[in-house]
């Protein structure tokens, strides 16, 4: 049996396998301006556990994916992977450290190379890394794919347009794991598949991270992936994080009013029920380039008071492993 499909012994979870600090990117303009899409965002991920993060469109969790794995580089902050401080890399040692950490596209059809086959695309990060020669990965590429649940017969020399948008993103999936690296980061993996084709790569994902014994970051705007997937569960808005709490938590007990508003905007599978107003004050959502002084959702929260502008709210404590950033958080 190759080493490949061997199940990793289970290793029990330590904390802070990734540790993110202060984790700032910002996107310069002209005139001197910037977009804030991410502002000091402080995340901790436990060896073996995967970490929801959540949010509407445009508060900045596909840019915080990015920074974390240095596509591109934070403005500033500190990113560590198993104490090891990724932002100080460069050159060899970046490209050597990128063997434990990959990422799953949003888009599956666009995120690979259409003029590549199959072969080429999962085996091309073996290549880059210099691993055996080239009957050796093929026979690695032929057992990943049918990890993945792709017939190497059939798959191998065909090329992405070829592939339905499931087959492809099993396709991404099989490239991201064929180094087998230790964390995976998904940006929102199944945002653009039909529901049915959904459960399938949600069910193959979880297969294959106690397989392989992966510590996982999933990205999601659909609260209800987020809390079948995750042990734990952050909320970002505006660059900026909220709340963060076990996924059990978060959905029962909101602390923050951002996280309610979240929570209540979630359709629910009921022809009879009658939407209730969102518990928030109208008004247009404010913009990265110019974000509100001090809480970040202050501006359509009905629970704002003076000191939401004058001070940026930190993260306390609420519960174990619950923490919020308000200052008038929630009974």
């Amino acid at each position: 049996m190759n080493a490949l499909t061997e199940t990793r012994a289970h290793r029990p979870a330590t904390e802070g396998f990734l540790e993110i600090r202060g984790l700032t990117v910002e996107h310069p303009l002209r005139g001197g301006r910037k977009v804030h899409a991410v502002t000091d965002l402080d995340l901790s991920i436990a060896k073996g556990e995967t970490l929801g993060l959540v949010g509407e469109s445009g508060c900045g969790k596909s840019s915080a994916a990015r920074a974390i794995l240095q596509l591109p580089r934070p403005t500033r902050g500190s990113v560590r992977l198993d104490g090891e401080e990724l932002t100080a890399l460069s050159g060899g040692a970046l490209r050597r450290a990128r063997r434990r950490f990959q990422m799953i596209f949003q888009d599956p059809i666009a995120s690979l190379n259409p003029r590549r086959t199959v072969a080429e695309i999962v085996s091309a990060p073996l290549e880059i890394a210099g691993e055996g020669d080239a009957r050796a990965r093929r026979e690695t590429v032929e057992e990943m794919l049918e990890l993945v649940g792709l017939d190497p017969r059939h798959a191998m020399d065909r090329r992405p347009h070829e592939f339905s948008g499931g087959q492809c993103q099993r396709i991404s999936i099989a490239r991201a794991l064929v180094l087998r690296p230790d964390l995976l980061v998904c940006d929102e993996p199944v945002s653009a598949l039909d529901v049915s084709i959904q459960a399938q790569i949600l069910n193959l994902l979880a297969d294959l991270k106690a397989r392989f014994g992966l510590t996982m970051l999933f990205i999601s705007h659909d609260l209800a992936v987020v809390k079948n997937v995750s042990d734990r569960v952050a909320v970002m808005h505006l660059g900026r994080l909220c709340e963060e709490a076990g996924a059990e938590a978060l959905y029962s007990d909101p602390a923050h009013p951002y996280t309610r508003v979240l929570l209540s905007a979630a359709p629910r599978p009921d022809p009879d029920a009658i939407p209730k107003p969102l518990p928030m004050a109208e008004g247009e959502p404010p913009s990265p380039i110019d974000p509100p002084s001090g809480c970040r959702f202050r501006t359509r929260c009905p629970r704002a008071q003076a000191l939401c502008a004058a001070e940026v709210p930190p993260v306390v404590p609420r519960g174990a492993g619950h923490g919020v950033a308000c200052h008038f958080p929630l009974d």
